[in-house]
């Protein structure tokens, strides 16, 4: 294999295929990335057998071939190579060594054989259909961090991607809980969707999938089995093992009966929360909402650190409340809204409260309170 290519071509094919690679494998082959030439092609390959990232980028080949090295190393190398730099990679099969150079540098990197390299078995899928980068961004970006990290229960580590019945018909709708707060995103239902198995798509997946859907108008093909799931530009795919395990029934937790109607600006609210949460113990970070006609009273109380107070103008009419919750949540639902106002729907302060954006409901965030 020789082939010639731009550093900054070569960086971001590399970057987004090392990023899967995971540093620490027991697997010496893991922890390297598949390069394949051919065509005035080149492609770079990286598993961790559970995720797999193909990225190709135009390349001069002069001889084609294939190899692989140590991702990481090779990404630090094209990471320090200056600006410019056309980069030139030669596969030597009987010294094992890819030469890297580019200018007066020179990289003698180690090898090991393409046939030792796994490549994720290619599965039947149910369902293929194109969706906007930029809905899809949305449903997971404003999903996500929701997703559980507690271990054991596996099957709430990933965003449970389904079709579901919207309020105006058939939506493609993301979940995530881990049993603190929930969010609920949907968007429209794309052409060939409508028998989409419903999967979890591992967290993992979910952070790489993110430098896909850069691009607001590229059309992602979005191909869905039982057991796989993959995302795909003409440059780039991912696929995906997703978890083998089935989602609680999360509609039973969003509450439909809470009328106490708060609203206020989203953004305002947000900054008074993590002002008054900077006294409280990181432990708990709990911050009571006291709440009567148009004023809302932010509080904290930290006896072995101190108290803060805030009040905030806002919309409300019914009778008071007063309720409590974990600060991090709350900002977290709060960094949410795209729009100005953010409407919270209380029943009591036992119960789970609702969030929204507006009178918009394809966006809806639960958080249970906690006791102040």
């Amino acid at each position: 294999m020789k082939i010639s290519i731009e550093r900054a071509i070569l960086l971001k094919a590399v970057s987004q295929a090392q990023s899967v690679v995971e540093r620490r494998n027991t697997i010496p082959i893991l922890a390297n990335v598949l390069i394949e030439a051919e065509d005035a092609q080149i492609s770079f390959r990286a598993t961790d057998l559970d995720v797999e990232v193909v990225d190709r980028a135009p390349a001069m080949v002069e001889r084609a071939g294939a190899t692989t090295v140590s991702a990481v190393m090779l990404h630090e190398i094209i990471r320090k190579l200056p600006d410019g730099a056309l980069v030139e990679l030669v596969d030597d099969p009987r010294s094992g060594r890819l030469q890297v150079s580019a200018g007066r540098s020179n990289f003698s990197l180690a090898t090991l054989p393409k046939e030792d390299f796994p490549v994720m078995a290619s599965s039947e899928y149910s369902s293929n259909f194109s969706a906007l980068a930029k809905d899809l961004r949305r449903l997971f970006d404003k999903s996500k961090f929701a997703i559980s990290t507690e271990e054991t229960r596996y099957y709430l580590n990933g965003v449970y991607m389904h079709v579901a019945e919207g309020e105006n018909g058939r939506v493609l709708r993301c979940v995530a809980t881990d049993g603190h707060r929930l969010a609920r995103i949907d968007a429209p239902l794309p052409a060939g969707a409508e028998n989409m198995p419903g999967v979890i798509v591992p967290r993992k997946t979910v952070g790489e999938l993110k430098k896909l859907l850069e691009d607001d108008e590229m059309q992602i093909a979005v191909s869905v089995s039982e057991t796989k799931v993959r995302f795909a530009t003409p440059d780039i795919s991912l696929t995906s093992k997703v978890i083998d395990g089935t989602f609680p029934d999360y509609t039973r937790v969003i509450p439909t009966q809470n009328t106490k109607r708060l609203e206020v600006d989203a953004s305002e609210f947000a900054r008074a929360v993590d002002r008054v949460a900077t006294v409280s113990s990181e432990r708990s970070r709990a911050v009571k909402l006291s709440l009567e006609e148009d004023k809302l009273t932010l509080s904290v109380n930290a006896p072995d650190s101190g108290a803060a107070e805030e009040e905030l103008i806002v919309a409300y009419g019914d009778e008071r409340l007063e309720i409590g919750f974990n600060a991090k949540y709350l900002l977290e639902i709060a960094s949410q809204v795209d729009r100005e106002n953010a409407v919270f729907l209380f029943n009591a302060s036992g119960d789970p409260t609702l969030m929204r954006e507006g009178n918009d409901t394809s966006a809806v965030y639960v958080v249970m309170p906690m006791r102040v």
